[in-house]
């Protein structure tokens, strides 16, 4: 039996903080933090359409607290507008210490990403995805 993911907007998944990762400060470096933040907006994108995806604009990305080496980032993307080709992704990665459990919001983040065709043009948003329900501004702020 073959099982298929739902598209519901909305993603979580999980990266620890490697020295590698890490500045002269021992903290994330902020390169480091990008990268994740655009991949949860991609892969929030992604599931969401089921087509190329790529992102055109990073915008509002917030660096509320530093995260230290050996935090566990939980990275939670979800769509907050649509549009004709594009969707507004909001990306919050959460920092847990795991030797006392305490977390925090640590960076916010909003991407536009674009569906494209194979010669990288804008195409179509599929129209079957209507159904899902997509967080509105005011749960947004709300749980920000």
């Amino acid at each position: 039996m073959t099982l298929q993911a739902a598209p519901t907007g909305e993603i979580s998944f999980f990266e620890l903080v490697l020295p590698e990762q890490t500045n002269h400060y021992g903290t994330l470096y902020g390169a480091n933090a990008l990268e994740m933040l655009g991949k949860a907006a991609f892969i929030c994108a992604s599931r969401y359409v089921r087509r190329a995806v790529v992102m055109a604009r990073s915008e509002a990305v917030d660096f509320v607290a530093p995260i230290k080496l050996g935090s566990l980032l939980e990275m939670k993307a979800f769509i907050i507008t649509t549009g004709r080709s594009s969707l507004t992704v909001e990306v919050n990665a959460v920092s847990e210490t795991l030797s006392d459990g305490v977390r925090i919001t640590a960076i916010r983040g909003r991407f536009i990403m674009v569906a494209v065709d194979a010669n990288g043009q804008p195409r179509p948003l599929p129209q079957d995805n209507s159904e899902i329900v997509i967080k509105k501004e005011k749960e947004i702020n709300e749980t920000a």
